[in-house]
């Protein structure tokens, strides 16, 4: 009936023409149709569409079994897409088996519903992206090898719903020192996504599973957008979810994540970073920072579920600065840690497969003075101006495997037995750090020996590197300008340690706490060598031999006011050379 009735007209182009509605209508005669599709078609070849084409990667070759190398294929189209000022390169039904492939500027990959880019299992079809340096430059020192890779490139975007599986179990060494089954391990194991110096980057939409190392990494580029992603990735060591180096204007959003290592790293100077509306779950951490400046950075509205590592972790070394961040509205389910910021000279993490006596050695030896003083000595750490919110959940001490992975480790003793701890050395700077509405039930299980220590290295570096916390909710040290507001702490089982210890802390303001104690525990609350230090409407949730315990001569200006202690045996005590005149009461 369309031949018959329009001879010059292909029944595509019919098609096509009864898809808009107002030429439809508005094409009184047959001879008019055919005069409008010359027209557009004349409008295409005059290149009126550049930059809004779609390129179909089956047009260049792409075969889609799984099996072929569908690399020069899906390059091909992009390059046409580049070529022609930009549009969407489509990845349509099919698994396709790809290597090394670079994206570029003001163009869209978009992988149909039915889509996989399968990360191909053997060492020729990857190489390294020469143009983003890995000599000298530590905080860059992870590889440049990836799936998909962009270099200083502009409006790039890799949506979904489609699915990237980089198959990344095939790129683990069985034993150390042997090849993988892919032939690359080690810093030569490529990403999902990997982008170098890049504006407007966008991925979305998008389920991310299996990396061979960091699902997406981004270094030194602004104005980046992760919306919608599900990444799982838990088949080979270093399965980072996002990492970041030096970037600022960063968006995450939407997001679900299941990794095996840090969830979403914040390596070098990040700023103005936002992350909303997201789950989290990995061995390690999920908010990293470490180095350089980090300041301007919102975390709001997520859940955290099964972290046995530590949910928070800030670190910062000489000439670094962490500023001005909010963590806010959390809900923790069965983590450990949970938080952590330690200022000053870092220290390598002590070995906890070496003997007790080893690992002590190994801290009192790093403690001492280096043999050899930088050339130009680095300022101080600084981390100031940070704020805990609304945060509730269960913090374990007896934490299973990881699920839903293949590579397993052991954990470590200051992993299970931690706390939030705040810990400055030497000459760092920690001040203005205030946590608010903080309910949290602990597992339980220090012992009164754990809690007895005062001799906790004067270390910097990995959490647990400081063994078992001596406090079980919040041990601070070298710290000012400290608030915690509304904090219940609890526990499951029993629980030896103190819930709070204050170490060379000065100017702290404690409102509103309700803490679990233990009549086997030495006190609620330790106090050693601070100052100016205020307590207001305490409440001990159950039987405890005494509710603060004072140490140091260096301790002044102490008040307690208010609140229900009287299930504690003893209101203070003071030793080491406090002086018991030093407190107010006012209960």
């Amino acid at each position: 009936m369309l031949k018959s009735a329009a001879p010059g007209l292909s029944r595509r182009q019919w098609l096509s023409l009864a898809a808009v509605p107002t030429l439809a209508t508005a094409i009184p005669a047959y001879g008019a149709a055919a005069e409008s599709v010359v027209s557009l078609s004349s409008s295409s070849a005059a290149g009126n569409d550049l930059g809004a084409r779609t390129y179909n990667i089956r047009d260049f070759g792409a075969v889609g079994d799984g099996k072929a190398n569908d690399t020069p294929a899906l390059q091909a189209a992009i390059d046409a897409c580049t070529k022609d000022g930009g549009g969407k390169v489509l990845v349509p039904a099919g698994a396709f088996h790809i290597g090394a492939t670079q994206l570029k500027s003001n163009v869209t990959l978009s992988l149909a519903a039915g889509a996989t880019l399968l990360g191909a299992a053997h060492a020729d079809v990857y190489h390294e992206v020469n143009q983003i340096p890995l000599s000298g430059d530590s905080t860059l020192g992870d590889g440049n090898w990836a799936l998909l890779y962009a270099v200083e490139a502009q409006n790039v975007t890799v949506e979904g719903p489609g699915k990237i599986d980089g198959q990344g179990f095939l790129f683990h060494s069985p034993a150390r020192g042997t090849p993988s089954p892919a032939g690359l391990s080690g810093s030569h194991r490529p990403y999902h996504i990997l982008a170098y110096r890049c504006e407007n980057l966008t991925v979305r939409n998008l389920t991310l599973v299996d990396c061979a190392f960091h699902s997406i990494r981004v270094i030194q580029s602004h104005d980046v957008l992760m919306d919608g992603l599900h990444i799982h990735s838990r088949v080979n060591s270093n399965n980072d979810g996002f990492h970041f180096i030096s970037c600022e204007h960063v968006n995450i959003t939407n997001c679900n994540l299941e990794c095996q290592d840090d969830a979403c790293a914040l390596f070098g100077s990040c700023r103005f970073i936002m992350v909303t509306n997201c789950s989290f779950s990995t061995r390690w951490s999920i908010f990293r920072f470490g180095g350089g400046v980090a300041e301007n950075v919102v975390v709001s509205n997520c859940i955290i579920w099964e972290c046995y590592g530590c949910p928070f972790k800030l670190a910062c070394g000489p000439g670094g600065r962490l500023e001005n961040m909010s963590f806010s509205n959390i809900i923790l389910k069965e983590v450990t840690g949970p938080i952590n910021i330690s200022a000053g000279r870092y220290r390598r993490r002590n070995n906890a497969t070496q003997p007790a006596a080893t690992q002590a050695a190994v801290l009192e030896a790093e403690t001492e003075p280096a043999s050899q003083p930088a050339t130009q000595p680095r300022p101080p750490a600084v981390v100031r101006n940070i704020s805990f919110s609304n945060i509730h959940g269960t913090i374990t001490t007896n934490p299973p495997q990881l699920r839903d992975t293949k590579h397993f480790s052991n954990y470590n003793p200051g992993e299970k037995l931690s706390a939030i701890v705040i810990n400055a050395v030497n000459d760092a700077i920690v001040e203005n750090i205030s946590f608010d509405n903080i309910h949290l039930t602990f597992g339980g299980g220090g012992t009164a020996e754990m809690g007895a220590r005062r001799d906790v290295p004067q270390i910097s570096g990995e959490y647990f590197a400081l063994g078992p916390i001596p406090a079980y909710g919040f041990y601070a040290r070298n710290a000012k300008g400290l608030t915690l507001t509304n904090i219940r702490l609890q526990v499951a089982s029993a629980e030896l340690r103190p819930a709070i210890i204050l170490e060379n802390v000065h100017d702290a303001a404690i409102s509103g706490l309700a803490a679990a104690g233990n009549e086997g525990a030495e006190s609620l609350m330790r106090m050693s060598n601070c100052s100016d230090i205020l307590v207001t409407s305490p409440r001990t949730l159950t039987a405890v031999p005494l509710f603060l315990q004072m140490e140091g001569e260096k301790i002044e200006a102490i008040t307690i006011e208010g609140g229900d202690i009287s299930k504690a045996g003893k209101v203070l005590n003071a030793s080491g050379g406090a002086e018991a005149s030093v407190v107010k009461l006012r209960i």
